[in-house]
């Protein structure tokens, strides 16, 4: 596995809490290097039902539900309400957020809602293995590694939510991020990626939530302080 942009140790070590925001089509390939105690969404689905043992097998920790079309649908309400508890104890927390049922790279509000309830940070994130199949007929064009790929993990810069951002727009803006991360390292299969990129009020970069902060540790001791406010109301 190679890693880009790989914030994590800092965060630990400062106690800031995190949320991977992945594609759907990625996710056979993240769980081949997930974290031991992630917990990740998933979904009722058939295809849910197929990641279960692999999750459990990799030390993740799996909560049902569905993060597509809104939370409270399948159970999604009370599975973020888990998964908020998860990240809350102190573990990091997964969703694929233009599933289950897409389109591909949609992002749904469980990502934004997850990370505000939680005071967590999203990772918008992009897996590449260097040989894969692609299941090109789903509708994630879902990609399984082959035996003796590289998974190249590649992180966006931090994205929390802002005092004065709708949820819409926080989701809006993970949305192109990870649009844009992708565009970048897997302008292959961006291709295949609705909406493209969106248009937004202002244009977004992985240095903009960083653009004050002038260090690596300036910038994660300014999460954590920010991390710590109770600026939302938890979801019931």
């Amino acid at each position: 596995m190679r890693v880009t942009n790989d914030i994590r140790p800092a965060f630990k070590a400062a106690g800031v809490r995190y949320v991977f925001a992945i594609l759907h089509a990625h996710q056979f390939a993240a769980l081949m290097v997930a974290e031991k105690g992630l917990g990740a969404m998933v979904s009722r689905s058939a295809d849910g039902e197929m990641i279960v043992p692999s999750l459990t097998l990799s030390g993740c920790v799996p909560v049902r539900g569905s993060s597509g079309q809104g939370v409270a649908n399948r159970g999604g309400r009370t599975a973020l309400r888990n998964l908020i508890g998860h990240v809350i104890g102190g573990h990091p927390a997964c969703l694929t957020v233009d599933g289950p049922r897409g389109p591909r790279g949609r992002v749904h509000k469980g990502i934004g809602d997850l990370s505000r309830q939680s005071d967590a940070v999203v990772l918008a994130t992009v897996v590449v293995p260097t040989r894969r199949w692609i299941v090109s007929k789903a509708w994630d064009r879902m990609q399984i590694p082959r035996p003796f790929s590289t998974i190249h993990l590649h992180f966006s810069e931090p994205l929390m939510s802002r005092r004065d951002e709708s949820l819409e727009e926080y989701r809006r803006r993970i949305q192109a991020t990870l649009a844009r991360l992708e565009s970048e390292v897997d302008p292959e299969e961006f291709r295949y990626t609705e909406p493209r990129l969106p248009r937004m009020n202002e244009s977004v970069s992985f240095g903009k939530e960083s653009s004050d902060a002038g260090s690596e540790a300036n910038r994660t001791g300014d999460i954590a302080a920010r991390t710590r406010m109770d600026r939302y109301p938890k979801v019931a």
